[in-house]
């Protein structure tokens, strides 16, 4: 299965990219899944998605929680949260 992503402001900045395709292994994925995945690869990876850390996602365009599912293809943003003023 093969997915692209990513990555805006200051998670961008944390792991040195903006975007890539990730080719993960067949199954169910869900956001969870592949936050999971990512902070396998350590240093960076593991602090600017660290379990508990307030970090958005959005699956093909559309606000996504922890349980969504993300389907061969798709396109997966991550970011933080932000605030109006």
């Amino acid at each position: 299965m093969k997915i692209k992503l990513l990555y805006f402001a200051k998670l961008r900045e944390q792991v040195g990219v903006d975007a890539e395709t990730l080719e993960l292994g067949q199954g169910a994925w869900t956001v969870a899944d592949l936050r999971a995945h990512l902070r396998d690869r350590g240093a960076a990876w593991s602090d600017a998605l660290a379990e508990g850390k307030a970090v958005r996602a959005a699956v093909n365009q559309q606000m996504a929680q922890a349980s969504t599912a993300v389907p061969d293809g798709a396109e997966v943003a991550f970011f933080p949260p932000v605030t109006g003023g």
